[in-house]
């Protein structure tokens, strides 16, 4: 059974491809205690049957994992997000290792917050629009010529950290209250669409439509980075709705004159 003395974080498996490794990384996880798993859009669905028999006993996390169609949705609840990538990025985020994470993680669970873990898919692991979700990136420290690791390995390296941490118990918890809680990552992704709606009404993107995938990245990056609070988003909101309004009503020159 999962230890519910220990943080509990999500670990979050976005577009796994084989059965075979959601099974293990169950495995691993309760190898290790950890019980939240959440599935983002599999590419053989679910349920899986050889997830069930690469699982090993480990039954209950399938039974209890959840199914999202989107990682925006999958993380919609959570205060701090991870995500784990073998590659470097052109977004700018703290990056750490598996053991600075979890010491980090469960001082945040402690606290009174939510917490998830990305990890990407076999073929490519996480794209650079799941990585923009996150506020920090997490690196394990393999051979530099050969560091691309099954999908199961990844999730064991940080489920043993997060253990490890968990155990230590000297880490006093993350303060958390109603003003220092960063936003959930639901509420970040409500502004930043509504956000990108503004921006595409505006014609903002109108002379660099093609760099408007990667600028809407990096606008999503920068504020998932920058930790913000549930009023600041709140207060963000009523900025772009009052902008919004203002354009709105302000006539173009070929109405006026009658």
């Amino acid at each position: 059974m999962r230890d519910d003395t220990i943080p509990q974080p999500a670990i979050i498996l976005v577009k796994p491809q084989m059965g075979e490794n959601i099974g293990a990384a169950a495995r691993a996880m309760l190898n290790f205690g950890l019980g939240d798993m959440r599935i983002v859009a599999p590419r053989d669905g679910w349920p899986n049957e050889a997830a069930r028999s690469m699982a090993s006993r480990a039954d209950e996390v399938l039974d209890n994992a959840r199914l999202f169609d989107t990682t925006e949705e999958a993380i919609s609840d959570l205060h701090q997000v991870y995500a784990t990538t073998a590659r470097g990025r052109e977004m700018s985020k703290p990056v750490m290792p598996p053991r600075q994470m979890a010491e980090e993680g469960t001082r945040v669970i402690r606290g009174g917050q939510k917490v998830g873990i990305l990890f990407g898919g076999e073929r490519a692991g996480l794209d650079n629009d799941d990585v923009a979700l996150a506020r920090s990136v997490i690196q394990i420290t393999a051979n530099p010529a050969f560091s691309s690791l099954n999908l199961a390995q990844a999730v064991l390296l940080c489920a043993y950290e997060w253990r490890l941490a968990s155990l230590d118990g000297a880490a006093a918890p993350a303060e958390f209250d109603e003003t220092s809680a960063p936003a959930p990552a639901g509420q970040m992704t409500a502004f930043l669409d509504f956000l990108t709606d503004e921006l595409d009404t505006s014609g903002f993107f109108h002379l660099i439509d093609d760099k408007r995938p990667t600028m809407l990245r990096n606008i999503r990056a920068l504020f998932h980075r920058a930790e913000l609070r549930d009023h600041e988003v709140r207060t963000l909101f009523g900025v772009v709705r009052s902008l919004s309004g203002h354009r709105q009503g302000v006539r173009k020159p070929e109405q006026d004159g009658g």
